[in-house]
């Protein structure tokens, strides 16, 4: 009897120089695990440390109570958006894990994943590298933001995008202090 193999679904990412990513990447299924603001701390945090050493220019984010948008441009062909990710991820995914054996063990069991062969880990993420589309046009890339800042009143947590604090929405109306800086290196664009 021959087995198939079972497929699994994964993000294709092209590294194109010059091309800025809109990111879109979950929770494990789709749990509200970031809805503190000390988790969502803890993702600012992975941010920019992620930012310094990709060496990344962030462009817009939202951090929503169970994933989270980010449009970045990396700065040099080498760095890989899976790499910008993972560094990401990987320290919130642990900090938070180790919090919750710490505090919440009762939690850890909607984070235990089974596998086919009997073996379990706990995941923090959902599974795959989320959702990853190439942009090379500033306009677009315009509309990107506005619909990233959109996503917290599209949801009726808040009125109007700037409102939610963790959005690049407040950094864009002026607001400051914000969660992270934005890189003013978004091409501007002026339709005539």
């Amino acid at each position: 009897m021959s087995r198939t193999p079972i497929h699994r679904k994964r993000c294709r990412r092209d590294d194109e120089p010059g091309h800025a990513h809109a990111l879109t990447f979950s929770c494990s299924r789709r749990l509200p695990l970031l809805s503190r603001d000390r988790t969502r701390r803890w993702l600012v945090e992975a941010i920019e440390e992620a930012r310094s050493r990709a060496c990344f220019d962030l462009w817009a984010y939202v951090i929503m109570p169970e994933h989270a948008h980010l449009l970045l441009w990396p700065g040099e062909p080498t760095d890989r958006v899976s790499e910008i990710l993972w560094r990401i991820k990987r320290p919130v995914g642990r900090r938070a894990i180790a919090f919750l054996e710490r505090e919440a063990p009762d939690w850890l069991t909607r984070l235990t994943v089974m596998h086919g062969d009997g073996t379990s880990e706990r995941r923090f993420w959902q599974a795959g590298g989320g959702y990853d589309r190439n942009l090379v046009d500033p306009k677009t890339a315009l509309r990107v933001v506005e619909s990233i800042h959109r996503n917290p009143v599209r949801r009726g947590l808040v009125g109007r995008p700037e409102d939610w604090e963790w959005s690049s929405a407040r950094w864009y109306a002026g607001f400051r202090p914000v969660p992270l800086e934005i890189d003013p290196t978004l091409p501007r664009v002026h339709d005539p």
